[in-house]
């Protein structure tokens, strides 16, 4: 399983990112790899936004994932000139709302966690950015190392 901690719902960083997963939906589904997707959002926030996406979306309001995954938030999320440049991109992209209401705060920081079937951690990273998370094909390359040194 790739279990990635996103920011809040309406984040145009994180649905970019999340768009250029579900492009590739089916190389991660061949790489017999489950998709999950955590927001610190509430379901109906999330609707608009991530209710397309083919794979499941996970709404964590209180955080409660975040925290037993250590994952943080730091206003440095938005400092990093990358993260304004896919902010930007974000934007022009498509919100589906036109808000970008920042439900459990704007200075989340991502994470990717590759788990296997018994939950044990794999791979991990924390971001030190709002656009700091594994593409696609460091997904991919992740499994298969993990599956070539286990």
């Amino acid at each position: 399983m790739h279990l990635q901690f996103r920011r809040f719902a309406g984040c145009p960083i994180c649905n970019l990112h999340l768009r250029s997963v579900a492009r590739r939906i089916d190389e991660i589904t061949a790489a017999k790899i489950m998709e999950v997707a955590v927001f610190h959002s509430e379901a109906a926030t999330m609707a608009p936004y991530q209710g397309d996406l083919p794979f499941e979306v996970v709404a964590d309001p209180e955080k409660v994932l975040y925290r037993a995954y250590g994952v943080e938030a730091s206003v440095r999320s938005l400092l990093h000139p990358r993260a304004w440049v896919a902010f930007a991109r974000g934007v022009v992209a498509s919100h589906p709302s036109g808000s970008m209401t920042g439900e459990g705060g704007h200075v989340g920081l991502p994470a990717d966690f590759l788990l296997d079937g018994t939950g044990r951690v794999l791979a991990l990273k924390y971001g030190e950015h709002a656009d700091d998370q594994w593409s696609v094909d460091e997904i991919l390359e992740h499994a298969r190392d993990a599956r070539s040194s286990g």
